[in-house]
């Protein structure tokens, strides 16, 4: 078994990234500037801010950090929105989910400008690439390439499995997995809460992709002997001997799961870390993009 390292593989990444960013300030290429929309307090939500802006100043990147009240209104918001969209400083924008319930997700990803759209839940970029065109690619499934691409695996003609169907995993997963490239070219199905005898799929997959959110779901019952496993979830579990009372788990029982597997991804330090990655690597296109344009 060899474990997909998200620490290593993640500090290779940011380190070309920050080469390329020099290259591209000696060509007049201006710092990628990411703004990032953070409403109310929540703690993973805090957290997974926190690490963006962290990796901005790490890679030498600009950003900016908006934070607002729970009780701002859907109208309120989306004119904060509109405001990174008019302003030329601002490269990429990026609104943290979950929102509160008051306020339509899809209303707010559809006010972002598509040429800002970093994350890459805009209908326009999921478009693109469903298309197989140019454009931002969600950051966890990009990510996930970027780390299949670091250690040279070749998913082509592999059976490959998704487990959950969210737009912003799984049917992305889905989709950049079967195309004509590199790391692509997998038969892939598609798994969800609904799907009768899910272990039956599971079992078949060459690669396994779990992204349903439900702690320790998959059990090493539901793996088959060598194969790889991306563990997309992050979950938190009571955790008395911790400080803050919790731990962080994955979707796959990884104790039970990891010795059967030829690769496998932890949790904490794995696909979370390659979803910055993806973030960052779509925000400095998104500089040279409006440079192009």
């Amino acid at each position: 078994m060899q474990l997909l390292d998200g620490t290593a593989v993640s500090g290779q990444i940011k380190l070309e990234l920050k080469n390329e960013l020099n290259e591209w300030k000696v060509q007049g290429g201006k710092v990628p500037h990411l703004a990032a929309i953070l409403v109310g307090n929540n703690p993973a939500s805090e957290a997974y801010v926190g690490n963006k802006v962290k990796t901005c100043a790490e890679l030498g990147f600009e950003s900016t950090l908006l934070r607002f009240d729970t009780s701002i209104s859907e109208l309120e918001l989306l004119a904060e929105v509109e405001k990174l969209n008019l302003d030329t400083r601002i490269d990429g924008i990026l609104v943290q989910l979950p929102l509160p319930a008051h306020i339509s997700e899809d209303a707010v990803i559809n006010a972002i400008n598509p040429d800002k759209d970093v994350d890459g839940f805009h209908p326009i970029s999921q478009g693109r690439m469903i298309l197989g065109q140019p454009g931002f690619l969600p950051a966890t499934p990009y990510g996930i390439l970027l780390m299949l691409a670091h250690y040279q695996i070749d998913i082509t003609g592999k059976h490959c499995v998704v487990v959950g169907r969210s737009n912003i995993v799984g049917k992305p997963m889905s989709i950049l997995l079967s195309r004509n490239a590199n790391p692509g070219n997998a038969t892939v199905t598609i798994c969800h809460s609904k799907t009768t005898d899910l272990k039956a799929f599971t079992l078949q997959a060459d690669v396994l992709i779990a992204a349903i959110g439900r702690a320790r779901f998959i059990t090493e019952s539901m793996v088959k002997a060598g194969a790889i496993v991306l563990d997309v979830g992050i979950n938190r579990v009571e955790d008395a001997s911790k400080k803050s009372g919790f731990r962080l788990v994955g979707d796959v029982d990884f104790e039970n799961v990891a010795p059967k597997c030829s690769f496998i991804t932890p949790v904490p330090k794995g696909v979370g870390l390659m979803t910055i990655c993806g973030l960052m690597r779509n925000t400095l296109n998104a500089a040279k993009l409006k440079k192009m344009n």
